[in-house]
């Protein structure tokens, strides 16, 4: 396989998968609409190039890391549109399960592989290829694009039809919305009770009761410092949004997702939009007295 991808979105996401395939030695082809992340990219070895279209012309492979469905849609169709021949894209963006449908509608009608490939992880696990990716659609493409997958993984899990990539996202990260405020909840409990932030996180993190999310957004929330963002709240809001509305079409209660729904609204009214998830526990604390 040409070891050449273009990556769509140089966001948190994408812009740490695009960094650590051109180490790898990739040619890493990528657009982004904001263009001081172009500027970082560049300087890091991506080569920019100013459109979805530009990138589907030179890139065998594409791969989409797109904060809303509108965002991933223009962009199939703009690849769709290209004149190229068959590409294989790799959508990575967390969307409901129709707006992946319609963007494979679009860019198989023009003859285009679609590959429903969300990630479990959040962007400082990305930094370090710390991410799970849930593959779904053709096998053949997927298995095909396992050096392309180790360059920016540490695992990568064919999970069957189309879609099934996003469901199991779905699962995933309810779960990560719970423990998150679970976390953010016994940091505040121990904190109340007088005990050391640091120790609090160092211990829970040696017992039973700690979680992937605990150890990576406690100690943000020991040092009440939420940046730099791995995963900001305005943009968890719409995942949380999605699961929500899934769970709902399915008939599948979730008392706990929806118990932790209105602290995240609250982390998003008091100015932590652009923060880190793990700010959730600024909203306990002063719900708590300890802020």
């Amino acid at each position: 396989m040409e070891q050449t991808v273009g990556i769509v979105g140089l966001g948190i996401m994408g812009g740490a998968i695009a960094c650590n395939l051109a180490t790898g030695g990739w040619r890493v082809l990528g657009h982004d609409i904001d263009a001081s992340r172009c500027a970082t990219l560049n300087a890091a070895g991506v080569e920019i190039r100013p459109d979805a279209t530009a990138i589907a012309r030179e890139a065998p492979v594409l791969l989409l890391s797109l904060p809303n469905p509108a965002a991933s849609l223009a962009t199939a169709q703009a690849i769709a549109g290209s004149g190229a021949g068959r590409r294989t894209v790799i959508e990575a963006s967390t969307l409901a399960l129709k707006d992946k449908l319609a963007i494979q509608a679009a860019l198989e009608a023009a003859g285009h592989v679609t590959l429903d490939c969300p990630i479990s992880g959040t962007g400082t696990q990305a930094l370090s290829k710390d991410l799970v990716i849930y593959a779904s659609g053709d096998a053949q493409s997927i298995a095909a694009l396992g050096p392309l997958f180790a360059g920016y993984s540490r695992a990568v899990h064919d999970v069957g039809a189309y879609g099934n990539g996003s469901k199991m996202k779905f699962v995933a990260n309810l779960l990560v919305a719970i423990h998150n405020v679970a976390s953010a909840e016994a940091m505040v409990l121990g904190v109340k009770a007088g005990l050391d932030p640091r120790h609090i996180v160092e211990l829970v993190t040696a017992g039973a009761g700690t979680s992937r999310v605990f150890e990576l957004r406690a100690p943000m929330m020991a040092r009440r410092n939420y940046q730099p963002a791995s995963m900001k709240i305005d943009i968890w809001q719409k995942d949380m949004s999605i699961i929500s509305q899934y769970a709902s079409e399915l008939g599948v209660p979730t008392p706990l997702l929806c118990a932790t729904m209105p602290i995240y609204a609250a982390a998003m009214a008091t100015g932590h939009a652009a923060d880190d998830t793990a700010s959730v526990c600024a909203v306990l604390e002063a719900m708590a007295g300890t802020g």
